[in-house]
């Protein structure tokens, strides 16, 4: 569950904005989003291509997928995510240099048998041809990172380029699009107001090229390769008593898809709950949305960060309508410190998730954040 940017910092600026005047604009455009008042989000339908696109008039937007791949003795996971958040001080200036929107992204690439994390950061104001976020269709640039969406076959392309690692993927969608919450609309806490639009492509097919360290890889040559996209837009999301959140995207081998997520409280219980299940079966594709309740986080195994000394639970039982479900960590150490772009420290991974019988069901990733400090949006 991307919950949208937390703090944004800019360490490189252009067009003579400085970096301290564009920091107090992005800590500007924070307090603005916690600010008392944010009404609730209406129930609308969701109309695509538009709504694959950005949404400029909301607070915070991320568009995020996460994908493995088996390539020869090889087990990789990759994911990228761009943000957009909109700076409420500028918003409504006419001046070209105004800073209205912020783009920034994260890209990481986990190397299992090397038991690794490789991750890279960007962030840049809206505009001069160095990040944009189309209104008519997926299509975020950050320099020359980019998401982009074919509106004639619906296949998302990502090229990134970082310091250690670089793809060019293509992810092909094998099913339609999963609308989360009550058809698109995501309840995140207990009043109406923390709520999300968000729908989700999960079984995403992968193919195209991945570089680790100067290493290429062929993806989704000889095995398959799986995909998850999530997109959210929001006004409001973080109850004052959550902290962080859990969330699990799981392509399961049989062709089903799972979503849970818990948000916390400091004290590490559960403020909120949601989730989806996607089953295959005969007669086609059934989905079950999780009521408040239905889904439930259970920490079974933790571990230290050498670097920040957040403990982070890297195996989980995940009690789902569907399944009671275990979530276990490919390798421990997944943690991001995104401090130079979001202000946030994180932990987002590969991870395996087995059935109550304890088979080996599906692969996919976990997210949790608020366990180095609070999160703040």
């Amino acid at each position: 569950m991307r919950t949208g940017p937390f703090a944004p910092r800019l360490p490189r600026l252009p067009l003579s904005l400085s970096k301290r005047s564009f920091t107090q604009l992005a800590l500007a455009s924070t307090a603005a989003a916690l600010a008392p008042g944010a009404s609730a989000l209406p129930a609308r339908t969701l109309e695509f291509p538009r709504d694959h696109g950005a949404h400029p008039d909301y607070r915070t937007e991320w568009w995020y997928i996460t994908g493995h791949a088996q390539v020869g003795g090889r087990q990789l996971g990759y994911q990228v995510t761009f943000f957009r958040s909109r700076v409420e001080g500028t918003h409504n200036m006419q001046s070209k240099f105004a800073a209205r929107q912020l783009l920034f992204a994260h890209c990481a690439v986990t190397d299992v048998q090397g038991r690794k994390l490789w991750h890279d950061q960007r962030i840049a104001r809206e505009g001069f041809g160095i990040a944009q976020a189309s209104e008519l269709d997926t299509d975020v640039k950050l320099r020359d990172w980019s998401l982009q969406r074919s509106a004639a076959t619906g296949v998302y392309s990502a090229r990134i380029q970082a310091r250690d690692f670089a793809f060019d993927l293509r992810f092909s969608p094998t099913q339609p699009l999963l609308l989360q919450g009550s058809q698109g609309l995501s309840r995140k806490g207990p009043e109406e107001k923390q709520a999300s639009y968000y729908y989700s492509q999960p079984q995403l097919t992968t193919s195209g090229t991945l570089s680790l360290k100067g290493e290429r890889f062929a993806i989704g040559a000889d095995k398959a390769a799986e995909a998850w996209l999530d997109h959210e837009w929001s006004q409001e999301l973080l109850h004052p008593e959550a902290v962080g959140w859990d969330w699990i995207g799981m392509n399961l081998f049989d062709g089903s898809a799972l979503m849970a997520f818990q948000l916390r409280r400091k004290d590490g219980s559960s403020l909120w709950t949601g989730g989806a299940f996607r089953a295959t079966s005969s007669s086609g594709l059934q989905t079950f949305i999780a009521k408040r309740g239905e889904v439930a986080f259970q920490a079974i195994k933790g571990w230290t960060s050498p670097a920040t000394a957040a403990k982070y639970p890297i195996e989980w039982l995940v009690r789902t309508p569907a399944d009671y479900y275990t979530v276990k960590a490919v390798i421990p150490n997944q943690e991001l410190d995104s401090r130079s772009t979001t202000g946030a420290i994180y932990w987002e991974g590969l991870s395996d998730l087995f059935d109550s019988n304890g088979k080996l069901v599906g692969r996919g990733y976990l997210e949790m954040t608020g366990y180095a400090s609070a999160l703040r949006i």
